[in-house]
């Protein structure tokens, strides 16, 4: 079917995103599927009894539009826990359908036109859509391969009057990199020298290895007064399909956050979000999840060691870069389709994260897999 009347698309740079194409092609050739960032495991049990009860108990009506009360005081108990920030749960927290949707409210609320937003590439892709449909203007600053880490001269360069919004996003997708603490230094000294707030994408903000820590922009006094920060139970929890997330931000930020919030999605599904909470009285669920992935990763990686894919380990996220220059000089996004089609492995290709794609032959793997998908995956790769 086709509606006989025409419109002007407000996105014209924009088709299927590569994270559904790349997914769709790994099914229909039956590949492993190592491209889209969901867990192939199941979910603790405890947690989903917790639903289950919370749902019998008749929490299954709206939730308040900022969230569930007793959620949003477990998320500021365990901010102040983990990072020695006070935010207010009536007042400063709020849930959301997951990051991307907080994301995008926040976007949303700030942007006006020609508001300039720094992004850092290579970028998750959901940054620039809302900046676009807002009439704001992304500015690029390319971070460095291949530890894709910040040059903060360039940052200053782009720096003018007219920008409103930096958005930053550590553990970093699609790299794995992981800012420490001198980076959030020098992006809260050029924030307190502007007028630029920030967007802090911190989804995977308990998914660090190799004794690395993360650095939360509410860790930083001058610094939370400026931000935006995003976490996602969806990544913590490894329930993505539940989309469940929330933002921290001071009243005065949250304020116009949350007027458009009430408008786009209004409230997120009760029962969750009071299992949520029931789930987080007992930090080492989230405190422990680091140790679970940075065996993954080290499995996956011990896998494939004898291979021509080079590899950098992954500092943080569930994300591994594995380099095939050593295989084929072949475009990032042709190999990955040929990964896919012809050997059985779904990746993405890195050059896809790029305004302007930038050819590394670099392919990002997910390691969030069981033991036997990763061992068969590996096996594939080693092949090659």
């Amino acid at each position: 079917m086709r509606s006989p009347v025409d419109i002007s698309t407000k996105l014209p740079q924009v088709g299927t995103t590569i994270f559904t194409v790349m997914s769709r092609m790994a099914h229909d050739h039956g590949a492993i599927n190592l491209s889209q960032g969901f867990p192939d495991f199941d979910v603790d049990p405890v947690l989903i009894d917790l639903v289950t009860k919370h749902m019998k108990e008749g929490r299954n009506q709206y939730a308040p539009m900022g969230g569930a009360p007793v959620l949003r005081e477990a998320i500021a108990k365990k901010t102040y826990e983990l990072h020695g920030a006070s935010y207010d749960p009536d007042t400063e927290i709020t849930v959301t359908a997951g990051a991307t949707q907080a994301i995008h409210t926040a976007i949303t609320a700030l942007i006006k036109e020609e508001d300039e937003v720094i992004v850092f590439t290579p970028a998750y892709d959901c940054y620039v859509p809302p900046i676009i449909l807002n009439h704001g203007k992304p500015v690029y600053v390319q971070l460095k391969a291949p530890d894709f880490r910040v040059d903060w001269e360039d940052v200053k360069k782009v720096i003018t009057r007219k920008t409103k919004l930096i958005i930053i996003n550590s553990p970093h997708n699609p790299s794995g990199a992981v800012w420490d603490e001198d980076d959030m230094k020098q992006l809260e000294k050029l924030a307190m020298n502007s007028d630029a707030l920030v967007l802090s994408d911190e989804v995977y903000e308990h998914i660090v290895f190799d004794g690395k820590k993360h650095w939360s922009a509410s860790k930083f006094p001058e610094l939370a007064k400026r931000s935006l920060v995003v976490g996602s139970f969806g990544k913590t929890f490894h329930v993505t399909g539940w989309k469940l997330g929330y933002i921290l931000a001071p009243e005065n930020l949250m304020k116009e956050f949350r007027k458009v919030h009430q408008y786009l999605v209004y409230c997120v599904s009760a029962p969750m979000q009071y299992a949520i909470a029931d789930y987080l009285e007992v930090p080492d669920r989230y405190n422990n999840i680091a140790a679970m992935y940075q065996e993954k990763r080290d499995t996956f990686l011990n896998h494939i060691k004898d291979s021509r894919f080079k590899a950098r380990p992954s500092s943080g996220s569930y994300f591994q870069l594995l380099n095939y220059s050593a295989i084929s000089k072949m475009g990032e996004v042709k190999f990955a389709e040929k990964l896919t089609k012809e050997h059985g492995v779904a990746s993405i290709p890195v050059s896809v994260f790029y305004h302007q794609p930038v050819e590394q032959f670099t392919l990002r793997f997910c390691f969030a897999k069981s033991d036997e998908t990763l061992e068969k995956a590996a096996a594939i790769l080693k092949a090659l």
